[in-house]
């Protein structure tokens, strides 16, 4: 039914599988909206809807709020909906998304929706979310190094996609992530391990 409602043609039911598995309420939308715009060859295109239509509504607190009032009607929402896509020019994936949402009570879920497809979309370029925390900002010849060092754990094919973060409290070395990977090499972490050493021996 929901892959019904988001898409425009008459395609094949059959679901596109996305390239990464994505969970939840969001996950299941996302993955149907995915199947719709690959076959409708939309797929760059909603993902710029999508980012479009969730600063709108961070940015409009009273459309928000007009979406989330539960004392409006639905067909009064479904009205409104329509008249924003008509505003922001969004593709009819898009809108249907969202009409969809808000006739399922679900409307709370754009923005987890819009992460969802970004992480789908993200893993169809082959592009993989890797994150470097570090207790202060990592200079231009060490930042390299890093990022030559994280490419080394990608598969062919794959690139990184790097955000640096400061956290005092990690004292030295670096926390990395690199997709549902996670290592933990910063001293506050050591120094926590030394102290559950030197604690059970005493």
């Amino acid at each position: 039914m929901l892959t019904r409602g988001l898409s425009t043609s008459s395609v094949s039911q059959a679901l596109v599988r996305t390239p990464v598995p994505v969970y939840g309420i969001e996950g299941r939308y996302a993955a149907a909206l995915f199947s719709a715009a690959s076959k409708n060859k939309a797929l760059d295109v909603v993902e710029k809807d999508l980012k479009t239509i969730s600063s709108t509504l961070a940015k409009d607190p009273r459309l928000a709020q007009f979406l989330e009032d539960p004392s409006i009607n639905k067909s009064t929402k479904l009205d409104g909906l329509t008249g924003v896509c008509q505003k922001l020019g969004v593709n009819d994936l898009s809108k249907n998304l969202l009409l969809s949402l808000a006739e399922n009570n679900r409307i709370t879920y754009v923005s987890a929706v819009a992460a969802s497809y970004a992480t789908v979309m993200a893993a169809s370029r082959g592009e993989v979310a890797c994150t470097v925390t570090t207790a202060k900002p990592l200079d231009e010849a060490m930042a390299k190094d890093v990022e030559g060092a994280l490419n080394s754990f990608l598969k062919e094919g794959e690139k990184a996609l790097i955000s640096y973060k400061t956290d005092p409290a990690i004292i030295g070395g670096m926390v990395v992530g690199i997709g549902d990977r996670f290592c933990d090499m910063s001293m506050s972490s050591k120094l926590n391990k030394y102290s559950e050493l030197i604690k059970s021996a005493a």
